[in-house]
């Protein structure tokens, strides 16, 4: 399947709306900051605060501290602490009226059918999976305001009357901590999930097939398979996520509304030398893999601060790609390890990641070409050996305008019930963060809804989230699920 790309986009237009939302907004009313339902007629109470706020809240709280690490949070593909998150988001699906069930990927859902179950399916979700030492909002925001929107369905009698069944899916695995391979839950969900990725091993030598055996999951290439939603049977998918951005908050807004997501690759570097004694092994005669590995990511730092510099000189790529680049790019050594790792030898071998991400397709891959035969010719120079395994890559995808159009209106709904009548437009963003969407977009139609955070810090405990950014978020999904569904 084809996916729309971002490089369909004028950079220079996207450069423009963004500047000019961030005009727009600078002045706009503090009550954006700390909005407060008004306290007339009994509406405060009509707002469901119980609900969508003060459980939410607690229930956020209550699942930020299932964790694997002591001290900080921590839960990856189907270790003990995702289980126990998996019982907890359950238990509170099926506080909201929903058949749950857990699938071969442990995928969790809960689903129900409305007056019409042989209509095509709204599907809702996000991960439950987070990141080492992660924040508590990453991921179960999405799943959490999802149930408390239907509770609050359920509470008025109006569950049983939307006209498409919904489901809501709490996804295995986004993060790709352990597997070093994203979106295992959603992709498999999507259809777009290779057989391959069963047999992909974690750093115990412990396989996905493994991981969910262990667990009393079986599954086999078949089953996989199996999994794959039928796309007749989906109307689309929708997800709200906290932006991981500091945009919301520097203009002063609670939600916005997603138009794209950034592509993205991830992948595996090995540089080999030769190993041996610190102290005896003149400099000149050495093979050395660190300094190898040290002059590569210094190389991949300067080619993503200065793309123009580094591709310019082949000549083959357009100003489109140089503009997307230029605004867009971004690259992280995220990880490395040295074997044997002891500090009077020299190392024979040292692994590093590189995770490298921009809005247009086109230059994502230049950035990656230019990258790879540099870090060869540094290795051939340095006369040690390099491997480049490409672990995961993701199409930038463009939201539904449709579907984004139906959220914005939404998000009106939402800030109009807490505060006073809202006259600014809804931001519009881009995302340079992957998230689950990316693997449904295979399968139908996206939306998104980001939700402010404070600071723009997320992938870490300082992540937050204000109560009543919580609750304005779950009044956005509701009024969604009231209008359109």
């Amino acid at each position: 399947m084809t996916i729309t790309g971002i490089s369909h986009f004028s950079i220079s237009s996207l450069l423009f709306s963004f500047f000019f939302l961030l005009s727009t907004f600078a002045s706009s009313s503090s009550s954006y900051l700390y909005p407060v339902a008004p306290d007339k007629d009994g509406k405060t109470r009509s707002l469901y605060s119980e609900i969508l706020r003060d459980e939410a809240v607690a229930r956020l709280n209550e699942l930020g501290k299932v964790s694997d690490a002591d001290g900080y949070l921590e839960r990856t593909f189907m270790s003990p602490a995702s289980v126990r998150a998996g019982i907890l988001i359950r238990e509170w699906m099926e506080d909201a009226g929903l058949r749950t069930w857990v699938d071969s990927m442990g995928n969790l859902h809960g689903r129900v059918e409305g007056i019409n179950a042989s209509a095509q399916a709204l599907l809702i979700g996000s991960h439950l999976d987070t990141v080492v030492d992660a924040g508590i909002f990453d991921g179960s925001l999405g799943i959490i305001s999802a149930i408390s929107a239907l509770k609050v369905l359920k509470s008025n009698g109006k569950l049983g009357e939307l006209k498409r069944p919904v489901e809501v899916i709490a996804f295995s695995d986004e993060e790709g901590v352990r597997f070093q391979s994203t979106f295992l839950g959603s992709a498999a969900v999507a259809g777009v999930l290779p057989v391959t990725a069963l047999k992909i091993s974690d750093k115990s030598g412990v396989t996905v097939q493994d991981a969910l055996k262990g667990n009393s999951i079986d599954i086999a290439e078949e089953s996989l398979l199996e999994l794959k939603y039928d796309p007749a049977s989906i109307w689309g998918y929708v997800e709200l996520h906290i932006e991981q951005g500091p945009v919301l908050e520097w203009i002063g807004f609670p939600l916005g509304v997603v138009k794209g997501i950034a592509g993205q690759t991830r992948m595996k570097v090995t540089v080999r030398g030769s190993q041996g004694h610190a102290g005896t092994v003149p400099m000149s005669m050495r093979r050395d893999p660190m300094a190898a590995a040290a002059e590569l990511i210094v190389l991949l730092e300067s080619l993503c601060k200065h793309p123009r510099e580094f591709l310019s000189d082949g000549g083959n790529y357009n100003e489109f790609t140089m503009e997307s680049l230029s605004t867009s790019l971004v690259c992280t050594v995220g990880e490395i390890s040295t074997w044997p790792s002891a500090s009077n030898v020299i190392p024979s071998q040292v692994t590093f990641t590189v995770d490298l991400r921009a809005i247009d397709d086109v230059g994502r891959e230049a950035a990656l070409y230019e990258l790879s035969n540099r870090m060869y010719q540094i290795c051939d120079r340095r006369s040690v050996s390099c491997s480049i395994e490409r672990k995961h890559d993701a199409n930038a995808v463009i939201c539904d305008p449709e579907l984004s159009s139906q959220l914005k209106s939404a998000a009106y709904t939402a800030l109009n019930g807490m505060i006073a009548e809202v006259q600014d437009e809804v931001p519009v963003l881009m995302s340079g963060a992957g998230h689950d969407a990316m693997a449904l977009s295979y399968l139908t139609k996206v939306g998104m809804l980001f939700v402010r955070c404070r600071g723009g810090i997320s992938h870490s405990p300082e992540e937050h989230v204000s109560d009543d950014d919580v609750w304005t978020a779950g009044l956005a999904l509701l009024a969604f699920l009231e209008t359109r569904v």
